[in-house]
């Protein structure tokens, strides 16, 4: 499975990736688009502020979700029940308009022989969060990524989330969210299993999911 973990020049044909200064200049640029004088005193600093706050905003491109859940734990003493971490907030950009994602992610899954810490977990959303994403495209990859690593007997993922692109341009819905799930293993194929897993992060129906 790739995971798209490292950066721009690992796709395919992608040009390497810009020194900082061309990246400072790419956003004088959008500046001047914008109608404003980048050399003025409000906005000289700008670019460099805009290029540092990239760095963090995309930062997940730099790191391998794989390597984020390669430790593991296998001294359960048999536990098998499901784990769910619940209520991850996460912030990510919209790749149509690079404009705030902001939501919450719930992860369930249920071990095989194998578990991994909980703050790994959260630093898996916060990884795929981290770059330029479509929801959905971010659910699968949650979910893929936990089934292909711990091979679990089953994976839910839901996240819930609020889209800038529609809620601050376009047909300003504020207040509207999106909410998109995948089911693997066991809780696809067993109904039970799925609500108990929705039961728990507080969702009873599958009324809203967007399965993917």
């Amino acid at each position: 499975m790739s995971t798209n973990a490292k950066g721009p020049t690992d796709f395919g044909e992608w040009p390497a990736r810009p020194t900082r200064s061309e990246a400072e200049e790419a956003v004088r640029t959008l500046i001047r688009w914008a109608g404003d004088d980048p050399a003025r005193e409000g906005l000289i600093e700008t670019p460099a502020r805009v290029v540092r706050a990239y760095e963090e905003f995309f930062a997940g491109y730099l790191l391998d979700p794989a390597d984020v859940l390669a430790k593991t734990f296998s001294e359960v003493e048999g536990y098998d029940e499901m784990i769910v971490m619940n209520d991850i907030r996460f912030e990510s950009h919209c790749e149509h308009h690079m404009v705030p994602i902001i939501g919450k992610a719930h992860i369930g899954y249920l071990p095989n022989r194998r578990v991994v810490g909980i703050s790994k977990l959260a630093r898996l959303v916060e990884i795929y969060a981290k770059r330029l994403q479509i929801q959905e495209k971010m659910t699968v990859q949650i979910a893929d990524t936990l089934q292909a690593v711990l091979q679990p007997k089953g994976v839910a993922v839901v996240i819930q989330a609020s889209h800038q692109c529609m809620t601050t341009r376009g047909v300003h819905k504020p207040g509207a969210g999106l909410v998109t799930s995948r089911m693997l293993g066991a809780f696809r194929d067993d109904a039970s299993t799925r609500r108990e897993f929705l039961g728990v992060i507080g969702m009873t129906g599958s009324g809203g999911l967007s399965n993917t």
